[in-house]
Formats: structure tokens, sequence, C-alpha cells
């Protein structure tokens, strides 16, 4: 098993220090995704950069939630769950919101699930959907944006997802209470 390097700011390329110091200067510690990315510092920089892009879309802080949750779990991603679990949390998003999108059921809100169904169409397809699904997508009171930002959002996914499928990030102590596991859920 190919093991990678967790960095500091003192040990990262020099590329990636700034913006690992700013990260633990933000949240009070470096997260275990930033220190694997830091390995890669244009890695690192675009997930961070798709990070800001992806919270000035058009979606409010629980549609933000529905898309990232809905794509952690659909890609099996051992820490980013927990982490989002965490950040929903401090978003203040309802808790059977949160818990819908960790158990796979549906949400109790026929926007939000449109939002989550179109979501895993998108991911499932890989960007190829049934005029059915963009149908009721837009029936629910989205638009063609959306489905861009959607995207965007799934860009940012895959990129810290697949980081930690490779990596085998630990889940930070910070999000060790949100700990989840796919397989838990199915059974």
């Amino acid at each position: 098993m190919t093991t990678f390097p967790h960095h500091t700011a003192e040990t990262a390329p020099e590329a990636a220090k700034e913006n690992l110091k700013a990260s633990e200067k933000a949240y009070g510690f470096l997260p275990g995704l930033y220190q694997v990315m830091a390995d890669a510092p244009q890695l690192l920089d675009t997930y961070l950069r798709t990070h800001e892009a992806f919270v000035s879309t058009s979606f409010d802080n629980t549609e933000l939630t529905v898309v990232w949750q809905s794509i952690n779990v659909e890609h099996d991603c051992h820490y980013c769950v927990p982490a989002h679990t965490g950040i929903a949390h401090s978003m203040n998003i309802d808790q059977g919101v949160i818990d819908a999108l960790r158990d796979e059921t549906p949400l109790v809100d026929p926007k939000l699930e449109a939002l989550r169904t179109f979501t895993l169409a998108l991911v499932r397809g890989r960007g190829y959907v049934a005029q059915a699904d963009y149908d009721a997508f837009y029936a629910a009171g989205y638009g063609t944006q959306q489905v861009l930002e959607i995207i965007l959002g799934l860009s940012q996914k895959i990129l810290s997802n697949y980081t930690n499928h490779v990596a085998l990030t630990a889940v930070d102590p910070a999000f060790q209470q949100f700990s989840w596991n796919k397989t838990d859920k199915v059974a």
C-alpha cells in the first residue's frame, strides 16, 4: 500500500505553505485532507479555490450541504461524510436533513429531494442525465444555472473524495464523533 505524506506548514512544498497556514488559522487545526493535498500544491490550491467558488453559487447553505453530502455518500468517502456532517452542524442545517443525507433516505422537503435526486443522477450518469431527470429538477424550481453549479460542486468533491480514497486519510478528531461507513447503512 502506498503511504502519502501528511504535511504541516513547515514541511510542505513552498507553494503549499501559505494555504496551509491560512487553513490552520481559519479552522484552528490543519485538516488531514489539506495535509495530504499539500504534497501537490496545485491540487490543494485548486481544491480551495473550487470550494470558494461553489459556496458563492446560487445555492443556500442547506442546498450546498445536499449537493456535498449526496456526492460524499455516493462516493463512499469515509472522511468527507463526517467532515461535512460537522460543517453542516456549524451551518445550522436541520438535523433531519443531515440524517437523511447520511442514511440515504428521501428528504422531506420536495425541492431539496429534487436537488439530491438530480445530483445523484448526474453523478451516476457521469454527466449523462435523462430528460425526465431534468424535467423533475426544473419543475422543483431549479434551472440550467444550478445544473452547472452542481458540476462545480462535483468537481470539488472529486478532488477531495478521490484524494481521501487513495490516501486513506484519517478522520480529523474534530469530526470523529460523526464517523460514518456506507456498509453500515446498506446492511
